[in-house]
């Protein structure tokens, strides 16, 4: 191969370039993204960058002194996949022997109303930086989705002192991550005021007179001076309709990161890899997949997708809300049991364990971070340890 372009200026983007320099290739290497900024730590968006305790300048995920060689082509969208051509909104094109597809995924957006002024999504640091000016200002702010980012922005808001209304359609935030134990979320919101509205599914946001307002199906209205729209994300893939990349939930691929075309590897939220332990494709939107999986699909686009594919670590994500860290790793619907087996959930601090066949599959902490360490280290994926 004598040119790799690497679509998505991602941290999984990066970390996939960064493998293919320490593999030996020494060609090439172009990186293209839709952003003017060269690739950023997203997680500080909804906490640390939205609370203005960081600047951009710390978001970088640059290593000191390093030099990939990289040829970046930013403020450039990837609109087509011809052939062996990457073509660009811009009108040109690009020929590569080897393509990295990283191009995420994009906020939801199709709540009517979700482009009005004072309304926000937060995927992209711009976004964030429109969303701080308006939470500098205080007042009411109305967040809608019961993910991490919709607890997240409720919490980072509510520390700059705004008032906070959190809209859930389950019956309790983090419902569909956490399960059971979501009610420790939900405490943990009320014991910071942060008022959470369960079974409220958002139809649209309106202005009425000067202020945008949440209306819910059930003909609740939720006034506020900031809203922000915690949807969910959707793979960014549309580009490569037609290109004969295989597309689903993401893009598909084998567990080592192959696609359905050679020369062709996906990693970080756009792609869908294949879980032998769940026996299907499954895409994993969090941070830490999106570094480690660089390193396998650098392997598979150099040799030629006859890599192999190595057991996977467990999927691991963290969070931190009103001062609590959280953190989810394995699969807890593979579990026939759980139990808690450190701290007090009524006391917002334990750890609890998922097992299968007595064997550990995943593990829950909340305010127990090595504890949790302790359990993970220890999670089992296919017989093998984690």
């Amino acid at each position: 191969m004598k040119r790799i372009v690497v679509v998505g200026a991602s941290l999984a983007g990066l970390a996939t370039a960064r493998a293919l320099r320490a593999e030996g290739f020494a060609g090439e290497l172009v990186m293209v993204g839709d952003e003017p900024h060269r690739p950023y730590d997203r997680p500080p968006l909804s906490k640390e960058f939205l609370a203005a305790r960081d600047g951009p300048a710390q978001l970088s995920l640059a290593a000191e002194g390093e030099d990939l060689g990289l040829r970046w082509r930013l403020g450039t969208r990837a609109v087509g996949l011809a052939g062996h051509t990457v073509l660009l909104d811009v009108g040109a094109a690009l020929a590569f022997d080897g393509l990295v597809v990283a191009t995420g995924a994009r906020a939801r957006d199709d709540l009517p109303g979700a482009r009005l002024p004072g309304v926000h999504l937060l995927r992209t640091l711009d976004d964030a930086v429109a969303l701080r000016e308006d939470l500098r200002r205080g007042g009411r702010v109305a967040v809608v989705g019961a993910g991490f980012i919709g607890s997240e922005v409720a919490s980072t808001a509510r520390a700059l002192g705004c008032d906070v209304t959190l809209v859930v359609a389950s019956d309790a935030p983090l419902r569909a991550a956490l399960g059971r134990f979501a009610g420790a979320v939900a405490d943990l919101h009320d014991r910071h005021h942060v008022e959470v509205l369960t079974g409220g599914r958002a139809t649209e946001v309106r202005r009425d007179g000067p202020r945008p307002a949440v209306h819910l199906a059930d003909g609740r209205r939720v006034p506020a001076d900031t809203v922000v729209l915690g949807l969910g994300a959707v793979p960014a893939v549309s580009w490569l309709r037609g290109s004969g990349v295989r597309i689903g939930d993401g893009v598909l691929c084998d567990a080592a990161g192959a696609t359905s075309r050679p020369g062709v590897v996906a990693v970080g939220d756009c792609s869908a890899w294949f879980d032998p332990a769940l026996g299907r494709h499954h895409r994993v939107e969090h941070w830490t997949s999106a570094r480690e999986r660089g390193a396998v699909a650098a392997r598979t686009l150099l040799s030629g997708g006859r890599a192999e594919p190595r057991p996977q670590r467990p999927p691991y994500l963290w969070s931190d809300i009103h001062g609590r860290r959280i953190q989810l790793a394995g699969h807890a619907r593979l579990a026939d049991g759980v139990t808690v087996e450190a701290g007090s959930v009524a006391e917002g601090s334990f750890v609890a364990v998922y097992r299968r066949g007595g064997e550990p599959v995943a593990v829950l902490g909340i305010d127990q971070p090595k504890q949790f360490m302790s359990v993970r280290r220890r999670l089992v994926v296919q017989g093998v340890p984690a």
